[in-house]
């Protein structure tokens, strides 16, 4: 990574930058203490009476202690964008205006929130635990359409693991391949929605912070991809991509004191919202089968959702049946999930789907380190079950299933007759603390699509689709507050490295967005490359 000093000219205590860079970086012991994107810094002041310096962000101010930084420098490197997660829609009021042909009681209509997102049929969820490099180079990769590698050297030595940095600069292991495609549903009007997962961090180990080295193009040796743990970098992009992160591991003394457990959860969850725009974490992966995890687990209210370690727990697990009743309250529920081969997973969702919808266990999936064979699962999952198939399976990330069903047993929606043509359905979803995915489905019976003139919504209305189903209307909204500003992101990554895979990403992220004069301007700006 090649750095540029940075020139610092202190005048009434304010620093003027001068240099040239995407990033700025400030280290602590050699170790990157704070970094961000120049363009979402509005001023750095220095604060002499208290010796702090003051970082004034586009969402938030960062306060840091002058004797804790010991250098600052720009980084050429392309910097990470981060979605401001601490900033996200809370506790919204949406409100969606249907005006139709013809006239229309309203006592007519029914509205509720289905048992699944986009009305699935069946649920899966994969949990990747250790902090594994492989959840980003290879699961990540996969589901998303990034390259793909398998390569071994002469000792036998895996050389396949890449960062951020070297995709973002194009320096990939040897023998990369892609898929060809991105793996997912659809949202059951024809917008794709891809998998998504949850991966494991380990905020107290040095290696989350670890540089990386950028050389597209060097053949002499592979050693640059030789990186087994998830970086910071890596994991920004992962969440980026709604994508999900749990507690697993901790530094604690005693693994076995549930106190200093308890602490050490706290000391993470201040790192993880240091290095992710203050995006808590709520789901915990029990590690090695130590209950004594889910007991300071209970102690942290924090943490909200949790799933276990070993397939055969029946004292503290539960197992998950979306359609059944006892869902309604997910609340630091030790949800069982399995560790099994690809084929021992396929068996088991062959044996799911043999049944009635209503009577089928979640599959939810535990696993370590991923290579080809999960590449072949999940694209198996997608050929048969996604959008290259029968369309009829929901694969969110554990922390969006949670979500999704506390909206589902606590959202309030109205109905307001307009006029005799029009009416409008006011939802009111509320929020727990570090929920981040304001998204659900609605079924709206006695209309269908061709009685529709046409249907608008209020701002905190960010996304919307529609769709018949069952012979009623199915909506879908997601009310994420900077949904505008992350397709934006991506369409200028394709402006600036017009590749298919950033093509894909462009289009993925804008068509989230509902139909407006700026999806429009987005939409044209992608189409003209």
């Amino acid at each position: 990574m090649k750095k540029i000093i940075l020139l610092i000219i202190v005048s009434s205590f304010n620093l003027t930058l001068m240099g040239q860079g995407k990033r700025i970086e400030f280290y602590h012991d050699s170790i990157i203490s704070f970094e961000q994107n120049i363009s979402a810094i509005d001023s750095i002041k220095i604060d002499s009476t208290n010796n702090n310096i003051i970082i004034n962000q586009r969402y938030n101010t960062r306060t840091f202690d002058i004797n804790e930084v010991d250098s600052i420098t720009f980084s050429t490197s392309n910097a990470i964008y981060p979605y401001p997660f601490g900033q996200e829609a809370s506790n919204v009021t949406a409100e969606i205006i249907i005006q139709l042909n013809d006239s229309i009681n309203i006592d007519d209509l029914t509205v509720n929130i289905p048992t699944l997102k986009f009305n699935k049929s069946w649920l899966f969820m994969l949990t990747q635990d250790d902090c594994l490099n492989s959840a980003f180079h290879q699961t990540w990769a996969a589901i998303n359409g990034k390259p793909l590698s398998n390569y071994t050297n002469s000792n036998n030595q895996k050389q396949n693991s890449y960062n951020i940095g070297q995709l973002l600069a194009g320096d990939f292991p040897p023998e990369s391949y892609y898929l060809g495609k991105t793996l997912g549903s659809t949202d059951g009007t024809g917008k794709e929605v891809r998998f998504k997962f949850t991966t494991t961090v380990y905020p107290e180990d040095l290696f989350m912070n670890s540089s990386e080295t950028i050389n597209p193009g060097y053949t002499d040796n592979y050693y640059r991809f030789m990186k087994y743990n998830l970086t910071w970098g890596n994991v920004r992009e992962m969440v980026n991509y709604e994508n999900s992160i749990a507690f697993h591991d901790v530094n604690a003394t005693d693994v076995h004191n549930i106190t200093d457990i308890y602490n050490h959860y706290l000391i993470v969850q201040d790192s993880i919202q240091l290095h992710l725009q203050n995006r808590g974490c709520k789901v915990l992966a029990e590690p090695n089968g130590n209950k004594d995890y889910v007991r300071a687990a209970y102690n942290y209210c924090s943490i909200q959702t949790m799933t276990a370690q070993n397939n055969s727990d029946s004292i503290f697990s539960r197992e998950l049946y979306p359609y059944m009743i006892d869902t309604i309250d997910l609340y630091q529920v030790l949800i069982k999930r399995y560790f099994l081969d690809p084929e021992d997973i396929r068996a088991r969702v062959l044996t799911e789907l043999q049944k009635l919808k209503e009577q089928r266990e979640a599959v939810h999936i535990g696993v370590h380190s991923t290579g080809s064979s999960m590449v072949t699962l999940l694209l198996w999952l997608n050929d048969n079950y996604g959008k290259d198939g029968n369309d009829s399976l929901w694969f969110p990330s554990l922390e969006e299933y949670y979500e999704y069903n506390y909206y589902r047993h606590n959202s309030s929606i109205t109905k307001t007759q307009i006029n005799d043509s029009t009416i409008k359905i006011t939802i009111h979803i509320p929020s727990g603390q570090y929920f981040y995915y304001p998204s659900i489905t609605l079924n709206v019976g006695g209309i269908i699509t061709n009685q529709i003139q046409h249907i608008t919504s209020n701002d905190a209305i960010t996304g919307l689709s529609y769709a018949n189903y069952n012979n009623e209307l199915m909506i879908n909204i997601d009310c994420r507050k900077f949904l505008l500003e992350h397709a934006n992101h991506y369409v200028e990554q394709y402006e600036e490295n017009s590749i298919q895979s950033n093509r894909d990403d462009a289009l993925y992220f804008t068509n989230q967005l509902k139909d407006s004069p700026q999806k429009t301007a987005l939409l044209n700006r992608i189409n003209s490359r």
